[in-house]
């Protein structure tokens, strides 16, 4: 499922036309967005929890050459599925996070 896919699902459950059902998940996605950004907690009952995670310091390797780079701490953000999510879905949760395309 893709962005436009819950576009025409909200066409077709709401009766709205297409233009307000893509400003509406817009308007949703970008808020989902700037509250990741500013590291708050997004809990939706019953499908998940959208938070913001440290990553540690770390050393990775330069595949050209095989020396070693630095890897200095960031953030990403993590997720974990509510109750009646995990029992419908078969682990394939972490598409809505990849969805919302974040990137610290």
């Amino acid at each position: 499922m893709i962005k436009l896919d819950i576009i025409n699902e909200v066409v077709t459950k709401t009766g709205i036309t297409k233009t307000k059902a893509e400003m509406a998940v817009e308007t949703v996605f970008e808020s989902m967005k700037k509250a990741l950004a500013n590291s708050d907690r997004i809990e939706l009952r019953g499908f998940g929890v959208f938070t913001v995670r440290p990553r540690k310091t770390g050393i990775g390797r330069n595949p050209r050459t095989g020396a070693e780079v630095s890897i200095p701490p960031g953030k990403r953000c993590g997720s974990s599925r509510g109750k009646s999510c995990s029992r419908s879905t078969d682990g394939d949760f972490f598409y809505f996070a990849n969805l919302l395309e974040l990137r610290f």
